[in-house]
């Protein structure tokens, strides 16, 4: 189970949000509400450990994550607003290290096949070669997507992970989202467009300078 336990935020002065607690469950799919300036990303990143709370605590699996940094990073896949892959590495070498930092080899043909299957997957085929940065902000972004399909981390926090993508590809990701949380996986993610097409209930929380309601 992921905790977020009375956490608190301030940004410049500015309050944000303070006695915040929730909880995700596996197998639950949990989308953070909230018009802009609310503090959804600054949250998003206290509950990766991108940052600080200014107050509270953040769970996973009964113990505070800063005590069990590795541990809880390993079984964390996080995606930013920043795409945060290497514009001097093609599309197939930043998957292929991002498997390599997870433990996992790219030198069985398995493996290669599944990063060109994820670039298929985000409507990236023929970019395997390509040098990120050569590429769009938007094709980076897919990029960084991709990693949804080469990930074994049971917890997906996701912030903004449909902009900039068309129709298709946001059907594609929703239902990866809805496969993930099947197998027992759980997804907490910020977006401003409709989850249309999932067959489970998405639990929504908004967040409003009184915390969640």
């Amino acid at each position: 189970m992921f905790e977020a336990l009375n956490l608190s935020c301030v940004r410049d002065e500015r309050t944000l949000f303070s006695g915040l607690s929730f909880t995700v469950e596996p197998a639950e799919m949990v989308q953070i509400e909230g018009r802009n300036g609310a503090g959804k990303t600054s949250l998003l990143r206290i509950l990766a450990g991108l940052s600080s709370p200014d107050g509270g605590e953040v769970r996973w699996q009964g113990v505070n994550t800063r005590r069990q940094r590795d541990v809880f990073h390993q079984q964390l896949l996080y995606l930013g607003h920043q795409p945060g892959v290497k514009s001097v590495l093609t599309a197939f070498e930043n998957l292929a290290f991002y498997q390599s930092v997870n433990r996992q080899s790219v030198n069985r043909k398995g493996d290669a096949d599944a990063i060109y299957q994820a670039l298929e997957n985000v409507g990236l085929p023929g970019y395997e070669d390509v040098t990120v940065a050569q590429m769009s902000a938007g094709q980076q972004r897919r990029v960084a997507l991709a990693r949804l399909w080469l990930s074994d981390a049971p917890l997906w926090i996701l912030d903004e992970p449909l902009t900039a993508i068309d129709k298709e590809g946001v059907a594609t990701l929703i239902a990866l989202f809805e496969q993930h949380t099947q197998q027992g996986g759980m997804v907490l993610l910020t977006t401003h467009q409709d989850l249309q097409g999932m067959s489970r209930d998405v639990r929504k929380l908004r967040l409003t300078s009184e915390a969640l309601a």
